[in-house]
């Protein structure tokens, strides 16, 4: 059985074979930052959102996924 702990980083592989969006929060810590920078991030358009209701924003993990490993294969050549 496998236990995962809850201050671990995020993996990648997390984040392409789990729930479809993840949290503004969530997506912060994929990036490194803090909490209320990935807010920022999120607001200025930086990180991809939908809007779920009047208040709920998510984050696409496909988009996510892409952003943080866009240029991946540019620096591994």
């Amino acid at each position: 059985m496998t236990t995962t702990d809850s201050t671990a980083a995020p993996t990648l592989d997390e984040l392409r074979e789990g729930p479809p969006t993840v949290s503004i929060e969530r997506a912060a810590e994929y990036l490194g930052v803090s909490r209320a920078y990935g807010y920022r991030l999120a607001q200025a358009g930086h990180i991809p959102t939908i809007r779920l209701g009047a208040r709920r924003l998510r984050v696409p993990a496909a988009a996510l996924y892409r952003l943080l490993t866009e240029g991946e294969t540019a620096t591994s050549a």
